[in-house]
């Protein structure tokens, strides 16, 4: 293929998509440049289907420390596993490409995004996805987009398309929109109390942008013409899926009004079995030519979309859900803190069958998480992290290295929070949650938010509010939709939209929205959104009445700290040389942490208030030494006798000569020996009569 060039200004810097350059092996490779930024997307796929029910949709976003001029960090020196920011950009595409494969299209995806160059002024993610859009476009794959991302900031009240790295950390929301040309199919977002009707603007400003890419797109795909095969679709065959409409109907009608998890997960089981052995009499015939494990398949997708019609029929026709709620209607909600013992604080919070437990540990700044990555941000002092075993649903599996979908979860989380953290220089900790999901029927992202809300401010953390999360559905046919608040599992897994909405009684600090179908208008988000923000304070109302505001002290077992300023010129002296001085303070004072930065901060960190007053007191002695004058007058600590005199402690490691002559003034006598007349750590109040120019003090006694 020959090279082709197609250019667009998006913004202030140049869009530009080269093809036939570079990886033409490949299905198909494209290489986009956004300003300095260059990313090279590949599609492969494998022509041969396995048995499965699921589309292997694959989205790498490959990291390479080259592309900002990095070497990597560890002993190998070469890049490793993926990420966190890789993880979550690689989630960010496929949320937005996979709505647009045909259903029932199941032939192993790999999408490859490699970066090469990284410009801080060009957001990566907005060429990585449109690449994979265009890749997809020009595929034989029949994939239905294209589709577009782009990145919106605010700063003094102006909404920025796709900020700078800097206008991001000034900006009062990152939101991250993907689409179609006529609709809305993916949104991610952190931002600082934004008001739904700010929301809308942005997504409309977003959406604007995206129209404009998928325009720029289409030409291209035009002027190549690319051809598309024919796929091989895994559709259920329609004697099965005749067989299971006609004798299954009445026992799908009862799973759908089955509110525990549990009993209708069992429900459906049964039906399975029953099902197919009823069928193997019935189909004999069938049978013979088929596989029976793709048969059982089949009769379970079947089941699966048997129950998955009669549920949205019910929500649609009679606005009821599978548990009997109607459709703004919030499962009943349980917010408890104090769960453990020796943590820094801990809470739980319970919404319907879904149980979350957050939490907290408070550490040193300096045990900050190092990011060796393609960013700017070279450490985190705040981080929340999701967990999602298998024994949460009822079920064995993997454990061990978190999934991408716990990366995700765990950063949606942290997103949110972030907004209600206190700033380092207000509390100097390292700050760290864990959300343990021990029973999930839905919605465990948002519950996980209301936990470690109340972990925070149960462990003293001084956030500035409460923070709460809710999920919103959506089920729509045609031009009917009825958008569902607090989804469960199955309204999740059989509905049109999981759209988790986090914040505060003010506004919004998260957002995260996953579609299955193309798209959806703003009318459906305006809804949403609005009914979001009722719940929200329905669920912060609960977790109100457990704790309002943060506690005025840490936990018993959480560390103590202070944190001072000195001069830069003293941090040598406090070290020492080869650290003698400083490890002799924390020896000293039960191994408290001291942590010295090189602008001169200093903080000191012990569970024990005590040793960290008493490490201050000597550093304090170094740095700030007590200026003597003559005539200052000081109760001494006698220190050591000699036959010429006294020396006696004045402050800290400030000592001076009292000469034996004043004792004979005093004693109005000769001494010979002055252990007659005074003994080590006797007091004596004493007056500076001399400094020398060494720094010695001269004294004499008073009184």
């Amino acid at each position: 293929m020959s090279k082709q060039k197609f250019n667009l200004t998006v913004g202030q810097y140049d869009l530009t998509v080269v093809l036939g350059t570079m990886a033409n092996l490949a299905e198909k490779s494209v290489t986009i440049s956004y300003g300095n930024t260059v990313v090279l997307t590949t599609v492969a796929y494998n022509e041969h289907i396995n048995n499965q029910d699921f589309f292997p949709l694959q989205i790498v976003f490959q990291e390479k420390l080259y592309s900002v001029g990095k070497i990597p960090g560890g002993f190998l020196k070469r890049e490793g596993r993926p990420s966190e920011y890789a993880t979550l950009c690689a989630r960010l595409i496929d949320r937005s490409i996979r709505p647009l494969f045909p259903y029932g299209f199941v032939n192993e995806v790999q999408v490859v995004n490699n970066v090469f160059a990284l410009d801080d002024n060009c957001d990566v993610r907005v060429n990585a996805a449109f690449g994979t859009s265009l890749a997809l476009s020009l595929s034989s794959l029949p994939f239905q987009g294209p589709s577009a991302t782009v990145v919106v900031g605010k700063i003094n009240n102006q909404l920025i398309l796709n900020p700078s790295q800097e206008q991001l950390l000034v900006s009062e929301m990152e939101l991250i929109v993907g689409g179609t040309k006529d609709a809305i199919n993916m949104v991610e977002a952190g931002c600082h109390d934004i008001s739904e009707k700010d929301m809308i603007k942005a997504l409309k400003f977003a959406h604007d942008e995206i129209s404009k890419l998928i325009i720029f797109q289409e030409t291209i795909i035009k002027a190549i013409s690319p051809t598309k095969f024919e796929q091989t679709l895994a559709l259920i065959p329609n004697v099965i899926k005749e067989y299971v409409e006609t004798h299954c109907y009445a026992a799908i009608a009862k799973i759908s009004t089955t509110i525990d998890k549990k009993v209708r997960g069992n429900l459906i089981k049964d039906l399975l079995t029953t099902t197919f052995d009823s069928f193997k009499i019935s189909q004999a015939e069938f049978l013979l030519d088929s596989n029976e494990a793709t048969v059982i398949h089949n009769i379970r997708k079947s089941i699966e979309e048997l129950l998955q019609t009669t549920m949205r029929t019910m929500i649609l026709k009679a606005k009821k859900r599978i548990d009997g709620r109607g459709p703004d209607d919030i499962r009943k909600l349980t917010s408890m803190v104090d769960i453990l013992p020796i943590v820094h604080g801990s809470a739980m919070f319970n919404r319907g069958e879904t149980q979350v437990m957050s939490i907290l540990t408070l550490g040193a700044l300096a045990e900050h998480q190092i990011i060796d990555g393609l960013g700017k941000e070279e450490y985190k002092r705040f981080i929340h992290h999701y967990n999602f075993p298998p024994f949460s649903v009822g079920e064995t599996g993997r454990m061990g290295v978190p999934s991408r979908r716990e990366i995700g979860h765990g950063a949606l989380g942290e997103k949110a929070l972030l907004q209600v953290i206190p700033q380092e220089k207000d509390f100097p900790y390292m700050i760290r949650l864990v959300s343990e999901v021990l029973a999930s029927n839905g919605s465990t992202s948002q519950a996980a938010i209301c936990a470690s809300s109340m972990a925070l401010m149960a462990g003293g953390v001084p956030t500035r509010a409460a923070i709460a999360g809710i999920a919103m559905g959506l089920i729509k046919e045609n031009k009917d939709f009825v958008v569902l608040t607090d989804i469960q599992g199955l309204e999740d897994h059989l509905g049109d939209m999981d759209f988790k909405v986090a914040g505060t009684s003010e506004g919004i600090c998260a957002l995260q929205m996953d579609i299955k179908i193309a798209g959806i208008d703003f009318n459906i988000i305006t809804q949403a959104l609005e009914k979001a923000r009722i719940a929200r304070l329905q669920v912060l109302e609960n977790m109100n009445k457990v704790i309002k505001a943060p506690r005025i002290t840490l936990a018993a077992n959480a560390p103590k700290v202070i944190m001072k300023q000195i001069p830069v010129d003293k941090i040598r002296d406090i070290i020492g040389s080869g650290g003698k001085v400083i490890n002799k303070i924390i020896a000293d004072c039960d191994n408290v942490k001291i942590d010295i930065e090189d602008n001169g901060r200093i903080i000191l960190y012990h569970n024990n208030q005590s040793a960290i007053n008493k490490a201050w007191s000597i550093i304090e002695s170094i740095v700030f030494p007590v200026q003597i004058e003559v005539g200052s007058k000081f109760d001494a600590k006698v220190v050591t006798i000699t036959k010429f005199g006294v020396f006696v402690n004045l402050k800290d490691k400030i000592d001076g000569l009292v000469r034996i002559s004043q004792f004979s003034k005093i004693f109005n006598k000769r001494i010979d020996d002055l252990n007659d007349f005074i003994k080590i750590n006797d007091i004596i109040k004493v007056r500076v009569v001399k400094v020398e120019d060494n720094g010695k003090l001269s004294l004499e006694i008073i009184g």
